[in-house]
């Protein structure tokens, strides 16, 4: 009887889903609209996200446009943005919230590294726990003699392979994160 790995499958990805978002969140130093999508306006007696009271763009390098489709939001925009405690400067020419990125200082980096690395290990014991499951399973399996010794072992090797598989991936996105944030 062949074991459904999906459920383990699934879980995996979203673990990968949820650190890649995490990863989008962090400042590097360059202009990533990515890092207001947490943005909440209080608009019109409501919350709503930025994405939806405003065009968002990058400008250059190290702006990112804010434009408001109703020119009356300005004030709240900018308000919300600076709220967030994002680590950006926003200024306003009464149109348009520019969000500008400082420089990162070699003590923010540092910073950010360690908190990457520490989603990374959140992500990790997320894959973990999937796969302690999985192995469960494959266990009761093999008690209710449904599946062979021989079976289960060889489950728990693709297992395995699945689990290392993944957390190559999971090793791959924070370096790619790392020197992101690095140049």
């Amino acid at each position: 009887m062949p074991f459904d790995f999906k459920p383990l499958e699934t879980k995996v990805a979203a673990a990968k889903d949820w650190l890649s978002k995490e990863f989008r969140n962090f400042r590097t130093g360059r202009a990533n609209p990515a890092i207001l999508d947490s943005v909440s306006v209080s608009t019109y007696g409501s919350m709503m996200p930025l994405k939806q009271v405003a065009q968002i763009g990058v400008e250059d390098a190290r702006t990112i446009r804010v434009q408001p489709y109703d020119a009356s939001t300005i004030k709240d925009v900018e308000r919300s943005i600076t709220a967030a405690n994002l680590g950006v400067g926003t200024s306003s020419d009464g149109q348009v919230v520019r969000v500008t990125f400082p420089d990162l200082t070699g003590e923010r980096r540092t910073e950010l590294l360690k908190m990457a690395k520490a989603k990374l290990e959140e992500a990790r014991a997320a894959i973990r726990i999937a796969r302690d499951e999985a192995w469960k399973l494959i266990q009761e399996l093999e008690r209710d003699s449904k599946i062979t010794e021989d079976d289960k072992f060889s489950l728990k090797n693709e297992l395995q392979k699945k689990i290392d598989t993944a957390n190559e991936e999971l090793e791959g996105m924070f370096e790619t994160k790392e020197t992101e944030m690095s140049s």
